[in-house]
C-alpha cells in the first residue's frame, strides 16, 4: 500500500504545488492578486474538475481487469477515457468562457473581478490537454504506473515556475503579463503533462509487448455509457465538494480583499494537506480494484482499512503544523500585518477538521475500488449543501461572523461526510465477503 501511495500522493502535491506556486509567484502584486489567481481558479475548477470526475470509473474499470490480467481491456478503457475527453471538452469550455466573460456581473469587487476573468479565460485553453492528463493517469494508477506521474508532475512544476517567473513579471525580454502570465505558465505546463503521461503508456505497454496504439479501440457507445454510468456519481460527489469550497471562495470575494486573500491562503493549506488522503485515495480505489478483480474479497477489505489508517495518521501531523506554526506558514504567502492577523484563527479551524477530511477522502476511495460510487455523492450533498454551507453562509453574512462562520459550516459538513462514509465502507465490505 505504501509503494502505491507514496508516489500517488506526491503526484496529488504536485498538481496541488500548481496553485500554490501561481498563487505564491503573484502575491508580491498584493491581496487583489492573490484573490483575483484563486478566485479565477475557483471559478475553473468546478466545472473541469466534473470533467475529470467523468473518468473516475477508470479507476474501477482498469484497476479491476488489471487484477483479472485483462491487458487489452485496460487499452479498451483508456481509448474510451480520450474520446470521452474530447467529447467534453467543446461544452466545458463553452461554459468557462461564458463565466469568465461575466465575472463583474455578479457584484465581485472590479480590482478582483477584472484580473480574475482574464487569468480564467486564459487557463480555459488548457481544457483539453487537463482532459487528456486525467484520464491517461487514472489508466497508469490502474495497471501500477505510479512512478512516472510523479516524475511528470516534478517537472510539470518547474515549467510552470519557470513560465511564472518570466511571464508574470517580464522576464528575459518577455513583456510583464501580472496574472495573465500565470495562466498561460499554467497552459503549457498541463500540455506537457498530457503528452508526457501518454509517452510513458505507450513506453510502458510496448515493453510489455502489449503495444498500445498498434490495435487502439474505436469509440463505443456502450462502453462511453458504462464509463460515464459509474463516472457521473464519482463526478457529481466531486462537483459537490468542490463546488462547495468554491462557493466560499466566491461567497468570500464578498468581504473585504484581506479576507479574501486570508481565505485562499488558508485553503492552499487544507487543499495541500488534502492532497496526501486524496493520493492514499487513489492507492486504495486502485488496491481495492486489484483484489476485487482478483476475487480476493479478504485482501479488498484489509486494503481499505489499511489505506484509511493511513490517511488519518497524516492528516493528525497536518493538524498538529496548523495549531503550532500558523504565522510561519502565513508568512510564506505574505507579510501583510491585516493578513497575519485573520490567518491564524482560519488555520486553526482547519486543523479541527483535518481528520474528517481524511477520513472521508480515503473511504471514497476505497467504495470506488469496490464499485460503489454513489453513496459519496449523496453524503456530499446532504453534508455540504444541505447542512455545512447553509450554515456557514448564515453566520457570514446574516450573523456577521464573516469568513470564520463560512469555515465552521464547512468544518461541520466533513465531520457528517466522513462518519456517514466510514460507516458505508465498513457495511459493504463487510457484506461483499457474506455474500461471496
Amino acid at each position: 500500500m505504501v509503494a502505491l501511495a507514496v508516489p500517488v500522493v506526491l503526484s496529488e502535491l504536485g498538481w496541488m504545488a500548481q496553485g500554490v506556486v501561481d498563487t505564491i509567484m503573484v502575491g508580491k502584486l498584493g491581496p487583489a492578486a492573490i484573490g483575483a489567481v484563486a478566485l479565477g481558479n475557483a471559478v475553473y475548477y468546478t466545472p473541469s474538475l466534473f470533467g475529470i470526475g467523468l473518468l473516475l470509473g477508470l479507476d474501477t474499470l482498469v484497476s479491476q481487469a488489471y487484477g483479472r490480467q485483462d491487458h487489452d481491456e485496460c487499452h479498451r478503457w483508456l481509448a474510451q477515457s480520450v474520446y470521452l475527453a474530447c467529447i467534453l471538452t467543446l461544452p466545458l469550455m463553452a461554459i468557462l468562457a461564458f463565466t469568465g466573460s461575466n465575472l463583474t456581473h455578479f457584484g465581485i469587487m472590479p480590482a478582483v473581478a477584472k484580473p480574475a476573468s482574464g487569468y480564467l479565460l486564459l487557463l480555459n485553453l488548457g481544457t483539453l490537454p487537463l482532459l487528456l492528463y486525467g484520464g491517461t493517469r487514472r489508466y497508469l494508477q490502474g495497471v501500477g504506473q505510479v512512478r512516472v506521474i510523479t516524475v511528470t508532475y516534478v517537472l510539470a512544476n518547474l515549467i510552470n515556475w519557470a513560465g511564472n517567473w518570466i511571464l508574470i513579471y517580464g522576464k528575459l525580454g518577455f513583456p510583464a503579463l501580472g496574472v495573465n502570465g500565470s495562466a498561460i505558465s499554467t497552459c503549457f505546463a498541463r500540455l506537457f503533462m498530457a503528452a508526457a503521461l501518454l509517452w510513458f503508456a505507450w513506453r510502458y505497454e510496448r515493453r510489455r509487448g502489449h503495444p498500445l496504439f498498434r490495435h487502439w479501440a474505436a469509440p463505443s457507445l456502450e462502453r462511453l455509457r458504462s464509463l460515464v454510468r459509474l463516472g457521473a456519481p464519482a463526478a457529481g460527489q466531486i462537483l459537490l465538494e468542490v463546488g462547495a469550497w468554491n462557493l466560499s471562495t466566491f461567497a468570500a470575494g464578498y468581504l473585504t480583499p484581506v479576507q479574501l486573500a486570508t481565505h485562499s491562503i488558508a485553503l492552499n493549506y487544507a487543499s495541500m494537506s488534502y492532497m496526501v488522503p486524496l493520493g492514499v485515495s487513489a492507492a486504495a480505489a486502485v488496491s481495492v480494484g486489484h483484489a476485487v478483480g482478483a476475487g480476493d474479497l479478504h485482501k479488498a477489505r484489509r486494503a481499505g482499512w489499511l489505506a484509511l489508517g493511513l490517511g488519518t495518521a497524516f492528516m493528525l501531523l497536518a493538524a498538529g503544523v496548523f495549531l503550532v506554526a500558523p504565522l510561519p506558514l502565513i508568512r510564506l504567502y505574505t507579510n501583510d500585518p491585516r493578513v497575519l492577523s485573520v490567518g491564524p484563527s482560519l488555520l486553526w479551524i482547519a486543523a479541527a477538521f483535518q481528520i474528517f477530511d481524511g477520513i472521508q477522502t480515503v473511504a471514497t476511495g476505497a467504495l470506488r475500488g469496490l464499485g460503489e460510487t454513489r453513496v459519496p455523492m449523496f453524503a456530499n450533498l446532504v453534508g455540504y449543501w444541505v447542512l455545512g454551507l447553509p450554515l456557514g453562509l448564515s453566520l457570514c453574512f446574516l450573523l456577521h461572523r464573516g469568513i470564520f462562520g463560512l469555515w465552521l459550516g464547512l468544518t461541520l459538513a466533513l465531520v457528517v461526510i466522513a462518519l456517514t462514509l466510514l460507516r458505508r465502507w465498513r457495511h459493504d465490505s463487510a457484506r461483499r465477503l457474506q455474500t461471496a
